[in-house]
C-alpha cells in the first residue's frame, strides 16, 4: 500500500476552489487525527500530521509551478486566484514587484470554516502550515515571512514573499 499520494501528477482538485477542498479534507482528516490521537497519543499524531501536510504542500508547490508555466514571483502572485476564489480570502496587496509580493489577508473564510466545523485548532495545522512550504516547492529561492494569522487570533495575516535581486537575475539568465 502506498503511504502518500504521488504529488507529481496533475492536480485538478483546486477547480472546486481551495476553500471547498480544505473543508472536504478537514471533514475526513479531523476525525482521523482525533481517533489516532486517542490510540497513539496526541503529540505524536499531530507531529506526523504536520510533517505530512508540509511534505504534501511542498509537492503541490512544484506541481503549481508547472501548471503556472513558471516559478517566478509574478507567476506565484497570479496563482492567488486559486486561494481567493469565491471570496475565500480577501487580500490587500501592500507591494508587488519583481522581487516582492506582500499582502495582508483581511478576511479568511478558511478560519471561519474551521471554526464552523468546531475544529479551529486544526486550521493552522491543515491550512496555514502549508503556506511556507508550498512556496518552497514552487521556487526554493522565494523567502516567506508571516508574523501573524487570523487563525491565530490576529486581525489579519501578513504574507511577505521576496526574492533577492541576485536570485531574480540568475533566474532570468538561466532561461
Amino acid at each position: 500500500m502506498e503511504s502518500t499520494p504521488d504529488n507529481s501528477k496533475a492536480d485538478t482538485l483546486n477547480d472546486i476552489g481551495v476553500l471547498k477542498r480544505r473543508e472536504i479534507e478537514a471533514r475526513i482528516v479531523a476525525p482521523l487525527i482525533e481517533r489516532f490521537a486517542e490510540e497513539f497519543g496526541e503529540d505524536r499524531v499531530v507531529e506526523l500530521a504536520r510533517e505530512t501536510v508540509v511534505d504534501v504542500a511542498r509537492g503541490q508547490g512544484a506541481v503549481l509551478a508547472d501548471a503556472m508555466g513558471g516559478n517566478d514571483l509574478a507567476k506565484f502572485a497570479d496563482s492567488m486566484e486559486n486561494w481567493t476564489k469565491g471570496g475565500a480570502l480577501e487580500i490587500e496587496v501592500r507591494e508587488q514587484s519583481e522581487t516582492t509580493f506582500a499582502f495582508d489577508v483581511v478576511r479568511c473564510q478558511y478560519a471561519e470554516m474551521y471554526r464552523s466545523l468546531d475544529i479551529p485548532e486544526l486550521g493552522a495545522l491543515l491550512s496555514c502550515n502549508r503556506d511556507g512550504t508550498m512556496v518552497e516547492g514552487f521556487n526554493s529561492d522565494i523567502k516567506f515571512e508571516r508574523s501573524q494569522t487570523i487563525m491565530g487570533g490576529a486581525t489579519h495575516c501578513d504574507f511577505r514573499y521576496s526574492l533577492e535581486s541576485s536570485e531574480v537575475a540568475v533566474e532570468i539568465e538561466d532561461q
